[in-house]
């Protein structure tokens, strides 16, 4: 598996309250497929979410209330963001989306010569307006102690791609609308700023990409 430094940027798309949110019941999927993007350590899931499953998640995510994300900007050593954002600590939730099939597609994968056991409990939702992007940054690894420590952050798209009319995308959501999105991709680049991969939102998809 290559590992290459690289930023990510996440395109156009758009912290949260602790009030803890109904969130729906996933049901676990027998037939997920991984798919590998270009020979890359990047990997997509489609249909992770089914469209109920995704809609009904930027519900429960709209009744907690997203708290616009701000930055100093690249000239003060942050990356440019601009969104709206909710965090929550939810070890039940990040099991149930683990169980749902994510376990299984990573039973036999070995990461750095461990093998996954699960989750982190950190619980973010993006919600990305017109015109809204969070710049090239970097997902470093977090330390969960217990000698847990995170090699990957799971992307799930809540909306995107033709399934969906929203303007919303990633884990991201957006006020209810007929038109359909445009831009809210998610760009990852190699050690010379050359773009290694693109990813479209989709609705109900997963994105999985290593840390560094």
């Amino acid at each position: 598996m290559n590992q290459m430094k690289r930023k990510m940027e996440e395109r156009k798309k758009g912290d949260g309250k602790k009030t803890r949110a109904e969130w729906p019941v996933i049901k676990p999927k027998a037939n997920l497929r991984m798919n590998r993007l270009k020979d890359t350590d990047l990997f997509t899931v489609p249909d992770f979410f089914t469209s109920a499953e995704s809609k009904a998640f930027i519900k429960a995510a709209e009744s907690i209330g997203f708290v616009h994300q701000g930055s100093l900007g690249p000239t003060k050593g942050e990356a440019y963001r601009d969104n709206d954002r909710i965090s929550v600590n939810d070890p039940v939730l990040a099991a149930t989306l683990w169980e749902s099939g994510l376990n299984k597609l990573f039973s036999d994968m070995k990461i750095r010569g461990k093998v996954a056991i699960g989750l982190n409990p950190n619980i973010r939702c993006y919600r990305y307006k017109v015109g809204q992007r969070f710049g090239r940054h970097i997902d470093e690894s977090v330390d969960l102690e217990e000698g847990k420590r995170t090699y990957y952050t799971l992307l799930i798209y809540l909306s995107g791609g033709s399934k969906t009319k929203s303007k919303n995308d990633l884990c991201s959501l957006q006020d209810s609308s007929s038109e359909p999105l445009v831009g809210g991709e998610t760009v990852f680049y190699g050690p010379r700023n050359g773009v290694v991969a693109e990813v479209l939102p989709t609705e109900g998809m997963a994105l999985l990409h290593i840390h560094w």
